[in-house]
Parts: C-alpha cells; structure tokens; sequence
C-alpha cells in the first residue's frame, strides 16, 4: 500500500512538472562562450603578459548580469587547446579533476558542445571531463560506431519558470580530415544537415519546447577552403543548418574566430538568429528573448543578439583567489628551461621565402623521424622566440597545436604535387617586380582583419597550409603559372631526386590526415590510401618531441638552409618588402 501511494505521488509530481503554468511573460538572456581555447586567467603564459579576454573576466560579467536576470551561460567548444594552462591538465596533471571542469563547475555553466580542439586531446581527455563536468557536454551528430547512439549528449532540457528550452548541440564534422582516429576511435561524425533533420523533429514531437537553440561548434561560413553549399559535411555548416532546417529560434555559432550577430530566414520564411563570439573569450554574445503569451497560447518572442567585448571588464578576485594554487602550478611549469638559442627566430619570414624558425622544425622533424624529406608550415603569422634561454612556455610559439609526427611513404612526382598545391594558394603569379608576392583577397575597408581596421588586403588563404619542404633543393618561379612554379633539383645532399623513386617523408597529423588538401588534393590520394601509406606515428604530440629534441641538445644554433629560393631574385625581394609592409599595417 506504501509503494503504490509513493507511486501514485511520483505521477502526481510529473504531472504537475508536465503541467506548470506558462507565465504571461517572461525574459531570458543565453550567454554563449566559444573557442576559448584555455584563456581561463586574463593571462598569457606563452608570452608572459596580461590579455584582454579570460573567463575570469567572464564570471564578472555573467555574475551582474545574473543579479538581476534569468540567465543560461553556454559554452561553445575549443577550450582544451591553446595554452599551457589546459595542456598542463590535459598531460601533466592527470590525476587530479581538469582545470576546465573545475572552472567550468565554478561558473555554473549550465551545457556545452564539444569542438575540434577538445577531441584533439584525445579519449583519455574528453571521457575524464565528460565526466567530471557537472552539465551536459553535447554533440548530438558525434555517434558510437556500433550502435549509431550519440556518444554525447544530443541536447539538453532546460524549464525556466514554466518556459521550456532545447538545446541541441552538434560538432563540425571535419575531424577525420584533420585528425588521426587513434583520438577519435569508436566515434563517427554525422554531416550536421543530416543530424539536425533527424533531431529537430524529434525533439518538437516529444519535448514541445517554447524556444530551441542549436549550439553548433560549427563557422558560418560554408564557402570556407572553396566547399560549397552541397558539400557533404561541410566543416561549416550553421548557416545551412539555420535555413534548411525549420524550428530553431536561435543558432550559437563558433569554430571559425569571427564574429557573427545575423539574422536569416529558413525554408519556412521564419527569423533564425545566428551569432557567436570570436576566440580567447574576447567576447561573449548574448541572446535577449522576450516571451509573450498570445490567445493560442504559445509565446511571441522578440529575440536579440548583442556582442559583448570583454576588454574593459574587471577581473573577478574571487576567481583569481580560488583558482590560484593552478595558476602557479602552470606558471612554475611554463618556466622550466628547455635549452639556449644562440640567435633570436620568428614565424613572420615564413610567409615570404625560406625562414630559420621553418628550418629548425625541419630539423628536428628530419631528426626525429629519420625521414629523408620533410613538410612543414608556420603555426602561427607573429611568433618569435629570443636569443638566449629556451623556455617551456617557448615550446608553444615554436608549435603551436598537439599535432602527431607521421612518416609516410610518398614517390618523388608526388612530392612534386605537394609543394605545387601549396605554392598554388600561397605565392601569387608575378608578372613584374611591382605585383604582389603573395595571393590576397580585397576586403571591405571596414572590415577587421589581423585585430585592425586599416588593412585593404588579407591573404587569401590560411597561412598554416603554406608549407615548404626541407631534403632536397628546388626552385619557385614567381612567373610561371600555378602548377608550374616547383622545379626539383636534388637531393639537399646534390643527390639525385627521382621523380618514379620512394622517400619517406616526415609530416604532421593534421596534414597527413588529409587536412589543408595538399594530399587529398594536391596529390590525389584517397583517405583509404593516406592509411595506407603511413609508416609510423608518434605516441606523443609533437611539441614533447621537440622539448625533449632541444633538452638533449643543450644549445641550439638555429641556421638558414638555403635549400630553396624564389626566383626571379629580383621580383621577389621588391615584391616580398611591399607585401610585408601590407601584412605589418
């Protein structure tokens, strides 16, 4: 008799939860973080100085803004990559709970959506936070292979004073082109037109929310690295999502490090918002709805997107006092000398020709590979590192991602392929010493580029696929036609090179999974046949490697190769000294 009363009761409450009454009115603000990537304090341990965005500064703002609205805080993906804070608990520090779950927990977070980044710190990682995390981590289109079931989340419920809200998360399904599925094994990544058809029926049928909000580690740009519309699992498809798919109200966006506050109309001619902030916790954007009853009794909602910079907020002590014990943690880290340099390197030479920063990776990529030829392409468009005492913390400028060192097997006309498809959307086509040396696209005058408003010009493509080889000896001919620039001459030995012959080849993961095209495109090799032309893989990043590489040595002397040149000489160096000033503005 207890039990059925006890059972009798527990449908009483359900009904009752099933069964609030609406208000009449009702204001909500949803707070979206994206692309964070381990700016946690307003501090950057890499360069030692103090940054405009952080989630301590976050907290401030999420922690007014709360006194005096009903509010849901979301995070976007990408916050396990970028700084020694996160790599530190992602490597180091595995026995203790994660800095982001503590930090995340700390700040009430109520869901999030996995990124790219996240998955790149591989299982061990993301299973520990998934269960470490005191909200949902979402991905509804990330699926266990076996059984097709989400390995995340799909989307999150949440019931504010008798207003229902959906979220539902997805993630850009590109990893398997730039990741090696050792990180990902188990996992299949869903095309998110294909996963949002699927779910968003399901979730109107069977939760009847008053607003549902897509939170999409996904860019809205779905032009992005010349895809199109019709692309299947296009790494950027919110905007698609948002007009093919009726029901959302709003759509989060992130990924792609720019800023969005659009509103687009679906298939069904109905206001969708996209937003989303760009990375480093810069920014947070935050969706305003106003719900009103009507006589049908559904909600009119007045829904706003507003950007906000994170700049000019204050820090909150508190956070600074709570978490201070890791942030020392990682500062004694990051100030652990790795070796010596005997002359000062910088990323920013390797746009315009041969650089000493792109020769000492080489190097060490050759050395630790035992490769005879070796690819690679800076990480970043402004990073140096000083002459003197090598630092942990300067491992990161030298290699900025946890990418895996490959070799793979590649024939000499391959070889020639690959530095074609490269040279083809990073050097222009010259006809004189007064063109540009490298392929910009014209931008609004408006428009920011780099962190400015004065530049005319950006580079047309993503400057970390500009890669080079290092091996042999060959020449770029600024004159000739795409595809035509590259002449091989040797070995770097002055061996002969042979275009029907077999070398082994040292690359990083994320090209050797196929990422930035050069193999996919460039050489035509199938995803079957990178597989199969892998020889061996790293158990480690290649960042350990490289630390470990400059320990042993002591004392590094970074040198120039000269293993290849543009030409004609003339051109180039009146070409490269205009564009510079451009990329410098």
């Amino acid at each position: 008799m207890k039990k059925l009363i006890l059972v009798i009761l527990a449908l009483s409450i359900f009904s009752c939860s099933e069964n609030i009454q609406k208000p009449d009115s009702y204001k909500l603000v949803i707070v979206e973080t994206s692309d964070v990537h381990g700016s946690i304090f307003d501090y950057d341990f890499i360069n030692d100085r103090f940054v405009s965005g952080s989630l301590s500064k976050v907290h401030t703002y999420v922690s007014e803004l709360r006194k005096s609205n009903n509010v849901i805080l979301l995070d976007n993906g990408d916050i396990l990559q970028g700084q020694p804070l996160v790599y530190y608990s992602n490597f180091e520090d595995t026995s203790n709970a994660h800095i982001c779950s503590k930090v995340m927990n700390y700040m009430h977070y109520d869901a999030a959506t996995i990124g790219n980044h996240d998955i790149e710190a591989g299982h061990l990682v993301y299973d520990k936070l998934k269960n470490e995390f005191n909200f949902p981590w979402l991905a509804a289109n990330a699926l266990n292979k076996e059984d097709k079931s989400p390995y995340f989340e799909p989307y999150k419920i949440f019931i504010k004073n008798g207003v229902k809200i959906a979220i539902l998360g997805l993630i850009t399904p590109g990893i398997p082109n730039w990741l090696p599925e050792e990180l990902w094994e188990g996992i299949e990544f869903e095309d998110m037109l294909i996963s949002a058809r699927k779910w968003v029926p399901e979730i109107i049928k069977n939760e009847n929310p008053d607003l549902l909000i897509g939170l999409f580690h996904s860019g809205f740009d779905y032009k992005y690295a010349n895809l199109n519309y019709d692309t299947p699992k296009n790494e950027n498809a919110s905007l698609i999502v948002a007009e093919q798919v009726p029901g959302f109200d709003i759509i989060f966006v992130g990924h792609d490090h720019n800023t969005w506050n659009e509103t687009v109309k679906n298939i069904n001619g109905e206001n969708v918002l996209v937003i989303g902030p760009t990375s480093g916790a810069r920014q947070v954007v935050a969706a305003t709805i106003d719900f009103r009853l009507n006589e049908n009794g559904d909600y009119n909602k007045n829904i706003t997107g507003e950007i906000i910079e994170m700049k000019d907020v204050k820090v909150d002590s508190l956070f600074n006092v709570e978490f201070r014990t890791e942030f020392q943690e990682v500062e004694k880290y990051v100030s652990k000398k790795v070796g010596e340099f005997n002359q000062s390197i910088n990323t920013h030479d390797a746009l315009y020709g041969p650089s000493i920063f792109i020769d000492l990776i080489q190097e060490i990529q050759l050395d630790i590979s035992g490769a005879d030829i070796s690819f690679a392409a800076p990480l970043s468009l402004n990073s140096v590192i000083d002459k003197g005492p090598v630092y942990v913390k300067d491992m990161f400028k030298l290699y900025r991602f946890e990418n895996f060192l490959y070799t793979i097997n590649l024939t000499g006309t391959e070889i020639d392929h690959y530095l074609e498809y490269s040279f083809a959307n990073w050097f222009n086509t010259m006809q004189s010493e007064k063109d540009h040396l490298l392929m910009f696209k014209p931008i609004d005058k408006n428009q920011a580029v780099n962190g400015n408003n004065d530049h005319t010009y950006s580079l047309k493509n993503s400057y970390y696929n500009f890669d080079v080889a290092s091996g042999i000896r060959y020449t770029i001919d600024v004159s000739k036609p795409i595809n035509e620039k590259v002449e091989i001459l040797s070995m770097s030995d002055n061996s002969e090179f042979f275009t029907d012959s077999i070398y082994k080849v040292a690359i990083n993961s994320y090209r050797g999974n196929g990422g930035g095209g050069h193999l996919i495109n460039g050489v035509g090799l199938t995803k079957e046949e990178l597989l199969q032309r892998r020889i061996t893989s790293t158990d480690k990043d290649l960042r350990y490697y490289m630390m470990k590489w400059i320990e042993e040595k002591g004392k590094v002397n970074p040198e120039l190769k000269s293993e290849w040149s543009v030409i004609p000489d003339e051109w180039w160096l009146k070409a490269k000294e205009i564009d510079k000033k451009i990329m410098n503005k």
